[in-house]
């Protein structure tokens, strides 16, 4: 059924308590199907946001598949957040934000950096996921580094619960590359509270971050 690269859509239904007609910020979007965060949002649970992608090699399928949502073709880290919100009428509470874009050349910090100076301390996401990639063969860049770190001061700095840290796919811990969020104003924290202690057990130990989740693993 979900079509998330590690069953993102999954967290953000649970979280939400199968919530219709939603509203996400996608940055990032890539195939508008095909490991998609945010298409069984869109198709099953009738969300409808703004999908942001650099590329244009998918437009038309956005056209085609994702016909409430709007695509925008732009370079995330130049976009003007602010002026976007308000000229697509954006509400101050959004459902679900996703950053999944380049760790290695600062864009997901640099896009971050933009929406915590523009936006963020305005508007709430009720769940976040976020990519960080401080995984094997990465962990060790500088900008790598810092996309860790200083997203995860941002986060908490704006009041945001990290649900899930440091997530890693089928293939190993040697491969985290996610942290999962939430604003207590606009989640049930008694149930987040429960989802966490349910998978404190689940976290593994690894000699990149110390542990990590795999997110087959994550029990709801």
């Amino acid at each position: 059924m979900f079509k998330g690269q590690v069953e993102q859509d999954k967290f953000v239904v649970n979280v939400l308590q199968n919530k219709k007609n939603g509203i996400f910020l996608e940055i990032g979007s890539n195939d508008p199907i095909r490991i998609n965060n945010t298409y069984v949002l869109e198709k099953n649970y009738n969300w409808k946001g703004i999908m942001i992608e650099y590329s244009n090699e998918w437009l038309s399928d956005y056209k085609k598949y994702r016909p409430n949502s709007i695509p925008i073709i732009n370079d995330a880290t130049k976009i003007d957040y602010k002026n976007l919100f308000e000229t697509y009428d954006i509400p101050l509470n959004i459902d679900y934000l996703q950053i999944d874009l380049n760790a290695e050349n600062g864009s997901t910090l640099n896009t971050l950096i933009k929406l915590d100076n523009e936006v963020m301390n305005k508007y709430k996401f009720a769940t976040i996921t976020f990519e960080h990639d401080y995984k094997e063969g990465l962990y060790h860049l500088p900008l790598v580094k810092e996309t860790r770190i200083r997203s995860r001061e941002i986060f908490k700095k704006r009041g945001y619960i990290c649900v899930f840290e440091d997530i890693h796919p089928e293939q190993g811990p040697q491969y985290v590359f996610e942290d999962w969020y939430v604003h207590p104003d606009l989640v049930d924290m008694n149930y987040i509270n429960i989802l966490r202690n349910k998978n404190i057990n689940n976290y593994v130990s690894n000699k990149i971050t110390g542990k990590s989740i795999n997110y087959k693993s994550i029990e709801y």
